[in-house]
């Protein structure tokens, strides 16, 4: 049995819904399936959960990283969590010890679930038998990566910036339409690196009075600004017309945020994010992987690495797009795609719904270019970043196993070598 059973006392994990931009990277992380979310909250499971830390680094804000000592039967429910604002606050020693719990067995608790913790996942994951994609994305970044400034404006104290830009980036006259937003943060100090995010907060509250919470975009512009020398950065927002059953749904700040005006101000939050960032080495090799808006970071470091190589910086590593979307009309940034010099980016396009035309998807694609993905797997000065819809990732990740697998190499330790040297970046929702 289970020592924090036996002692009548859990070190229950709990997440800050006050700090919380629900990303729903510990979610997506967590691999015994402990955190689940509503509208308003994401919470953890207290009969599941391990505590096998899997979910602490990866999370953008910290809001994760929060344990409370409780009574094992006072141990708070997904419900109640799900309905907090913020976090209850730490039961006194008097609270612990009239109910029977000493000062350290919280403590106890957590060593002994910590010790545990691998052979409950490892027992889990041979029961499921399924493949996890999400155990070979790095929580490291690259080892050339620029040191990343993160939570500068956390979710209690935003900043402002104002609108200086704001386009549809797809095809215009379809109903799917994707908006670069360029944000000007005036003598504010707000530096980014290509892989952040920030949150947007839009203005409001929810049909319960509540405020809104921010929501989480990856930045689109390289680490010098969308226009270089300024202190702006641009957004890639989908407007969100349907949820994922295909019912008619408005977004409420994708709208809003597709629908701002030059001049219009907004509350941002953040940076996040210190690991899916781009190797500064000039001679890495970066192959970007995504599916529509996760197409942003993807042109940060793109552009980032174009103005190098216009500069005379830039001395030779590959780059490398799989790009999928729907339809040629719902691809972001397709003219400016075409207009990149061949010799300086080798760009792989899908489209999964084209009249007439079979599906194809990156996974697809990264087959076809077999030979070529199988050389920078072996090549340690390849970095690989994947952005996009959750559904992708596993497609994604098996492909990348496949061709490693028919090139000889063992995908175990491929896959073990790029998580730990922060060379293979999932980032999915």
């Amino acid at each position: 049995m289970d020592m924090a059973v036996e002692a009548g006392v859990i070190k229950q994990h709990l997440i800050d819904p006050e700090i919380c931009i629900r990303c729903n990277t510990c979610e997506a992380t967590c691999p015994v399936n402990a955190i689940t979310h509503d509208d308003n909250n994401y919470v953890v499971r207290a009969d599941i959960c391990n505590g096998c830390m899997a979910c602490i680094s990866p999370c953008p804000t910290g809001s994760i990283d929060n344990w409370r000592t409780m009574p094992l039967v006072r141990a708070y429910t997904i419900e109640e969590q799900l309905t907090w604002e913020e976090l209850p606050a730490e039961l006194t020693p008097e609270e612990l010890e009239a109910a029977g719990v000493s000062a350290d067995a919280g403590d106890e608790a957590a060593s002994a679930t910590a010790a545990t913790a691998p052979t409950q996942v490892a027992a889990i994951e041979s029961v499921e038998a399924v493949f996890n994609s999400a155990q070979y994305g790095a929580t490291v970044p690259p080892w050339s990566a620029a040191h990343a400034y993160t939570n500068l404006f956390p979710p209690k104290t935003p900043t402002t910036a104002t609108v200086v830009g704001n386009f549809n980036c797809t095809e215009a006259g379809f109903d799917s339409e994707t908006h670069h937003i360029v944000l000007d943060f005036g003598v504010v100090p707000f530096p980014v690196l290509e892989g952040q995010s920030i949150g947007i907060v839009p203005p409001g509250v929810d049909a319960i009075g509540k405020r809104h919470h921010a929501r989480q975009y990856s930045v689109a512009s390289p680490r010098n600004g969308e226009r270089p020398g300024y202190n702006n950065v641009s957004l890639t927002v989908k407007r969100v017309t349907e949820d994922h059953q295909g019912d008619p749904v408005l977004g409420v700040c994708s709208n809003y945020v597709c629908d701002l005006k030059v001049g219009d101000t907004v509350q941002v939050v953040g940076p996040f994010g210190a690991s899916f960032l781009m190797p500064n080495h000039p001679k890495s090799h970066i192959v970007m992987i995504c599916t529509g808006t996760g197409s942003a970071p993807m042109r940060a470091m793109t552009e980032w690495r174009r103005r190098l190589r216009k500069s005379g910086k830039f001395e030779g590593g590959k780059l490398m797009l799989f790009f999928g979307a729907r339809t040629q009309q719902e691809l972001p940034y397709f003219g400016p795609l075409q207009s990149l010099p061949k010799d300086f980016i080798d760009i792989n396009l899908a489209f999964s719904r084209t009249p007439g035309s079979p599906k194809r998807y990156v996974q697809d694609l990264m087959r076809e270019r077999a030979a070529d993905l199988a050389a920078l797997l072996k090549d340690g000065s390849s970095h690989f970043y994947v952005c996009g819809l959750k559904s992708m990732e596993e497609g994604v990740v098996l492909a990348l196993r496949d061709v490693a697998t028919e090139a000889g190499l063992d995908w175990d330790t491929v896959g073990a070598s790029l998580k730990r040297e922060g060379r293979l970046h999932l980032e999915t929702y």
